[in-house]
This record gives C-alpha cells, structure tokens and sequence, in this order.
C-alpha cells in the first residue's frame, strides 16, 4: 500500500528531481509556458504555485526563500515583478495544464503545455470582451448605427444617381474615328 506518498519521483533521485523542477519553474516563469510531459507538469504545479503565493509579499525574506527554490536572479526578479502584479489579486490556481493531442516521439508520453493563467489573452475577460463586440445579431441592433448607416446611404445614393444620368464622353480616339 502506498498510503501518504504524495511525491512523482518522475524516475529520478531527489537531487536530479529538486533541480529539474527548478529549472523548469524557472523556465516558466521566463518563459510564461512550456511544453512538457503531463507528470511533470503535475508536479511542477505542485512545486512553482507555493512560490507564486510566496512572491505576493515582496519581503526580503520571501524572495531569499523563492531564490533558494529557483536559483535564478532572473526569475525571481520577473516573479517579483511583472508575474507577482497580474496575480495578486487571484487567490490561487495560477497555472493552466492543457493536454496536446499528440504523444512524444520516441516514447510515446503525453504532453501538455503548462502555462501562467494570466498571462494568457485568449481566456481572460478582456478577450472575451473584444471577441463579444464582434458579434452580430440578426434582430434589431443598435439605433444610433442604423440611422448613421442610413445617412450615409441617402447621401451617397444621389451622388450614384447623378454619375449615372451623366452621359460618358467621347473619348479622342472614337471622335477621330467618326
């Protein structure tokens, strides 16, 4: 039985595992997704998402402790900065797995992109917003549009009927012609 053992090895000692989610917390961070497998990004969920929580306060001592996790100034500098700003006030859940159709190549794993929730446009409400605007419906629609499409109808329809009683002139080369 294998009750209370919570940690994925991933097939690695603790070391190798220590720095390969330290590497690739850090590489998220950077990068704000990644394509991996599905069982490490499960376990990178469980390890970059305490320090995401832990960058909110900006204390010396919270980004001495993320650094001991990261061992990237880098990182911690964006973490601090730009990713710590978009999530503060997201109580939680700031990373989004999602699983890609096709397996790896030489050994057949399932991949995923896992990527930082907020720094996606397509699933925030802004560009929800942007993409409801564009919609139209068949029923009425706004007034104010109707009558300015209108206007600009009866301006330009006198416009094309005067161009059409208008008789096209001769060119020079058909009145030398006749």
């Amino acid at each position: 039985m294998r009750h209370g053992k919570k940690v994925n090895h991933l097939g690695r000692k603790t070391a190798h595992r220590e720095a390969l989610l330290s590497n690739m917390a850090s590489s998220l961070i950077l990068n704000k997704r990644i394509t991996t497998t599905v069982a490490k990004a499960k376990a990178l969920r469980k390890y970059v998402e305490p320090l995401i929580t832990k960058a909110k306060d900006d204390t010396t001592h919270s980004r001495r402790t993320v650094f001991s996790y990261l061992q990237n100034k880098e990182s911690v500098k964006t973490l601090f900065g730009e990713v710590a700003g978009k999530v503060a006030e997201r109580p939680g859940g700031y990373t989004r797995i999602i699983k890609l159709a096709d397996t790896r190549v030489g050994d057949n794993a399932e991949m995923c992109l896992i990527e930082l929730v907020d720094f996606n446009t397509l699933y925030t409400k802004e560009g929800a917003a942007k993409k409801a605007k564009t919609r139209r419906s068949r029923r009425g629609g706004k007034k104010e549009g109707a009558k300015v499409a209108a206007s600009t109808e009866a301006t330009e329809a006198p416009a094309a009927e005067a161009k059409a009683e208008k008789k096209p002139r001769k060119t020079a080369a058909k009145k030398a012609k006749e």
